[in-house]
């Protein structure tokens, strides 16, 4: 997804995802981060769990669209990304958020990408029969709260 993301942002498109807003967020600064809180101090416990694992028991779900509209690169890689939000600019800073790319690993469920930009592979799959999703999978959750 990431490699996608920023060869789009590359041309100048922005990217329409779904994530998990409601964890490791600072709503003040607008920095979305796994170490903005370090949970496993705070209350004595470990709390980690992989992403599969808290999609399967419902400890994350995909519950937020946003628009990623820049990345940061180091040496081509990313280590930031610039998000637009919907909020308004009196939430954060002037309505855009800091995505860490760790955040990004663990929170973002979904990508929608220019179909210009799939490889091959990617592109014969939009030639299958799609794959309807019952109501209760975690990846239809968002789809299903915009109703």
């Amino acid at each position: 997804m990431k490699m996608l993301t920023k060869h789009q942002l590359k041309n100048n498109e922005t990217i329409w995802f779904g994530s998990d807003i409601s964890k490791y967020m600072d709503r003040d600064t607008g920095i979305l981060d796994t170490e903005v809180y370090n949970y496993n101090v705070a209350f004595g416990m470990d709390f980690d769990l992989t992403k599969e694992e808290r999609l399967d028991y419902g400890e994350s779900s995909m519950n937020h669209a946003m628009v990623i509209t820049g990345v940061n690169l180091c040496n081509d890689v990313p280590n930031r990304w610039k998000i637009e939000n919907s909020w308004g600019s009196e939430k954060v800073e002037d309505g855009y958020l800091v995505m860490s790319d760790k955040w990004f690993d663990e929170y973002v469920y979904q990508v929608v990408i220019n179909k210009n930009y799939l490889p091959k592979k990617l592109k014969l799959a939009l030639t299958e029969k799609p794959i309807i999703l019952n109501p209760w999978d975690p990846m239809g959750a968002l789809a299903c709260s915009l109703g």
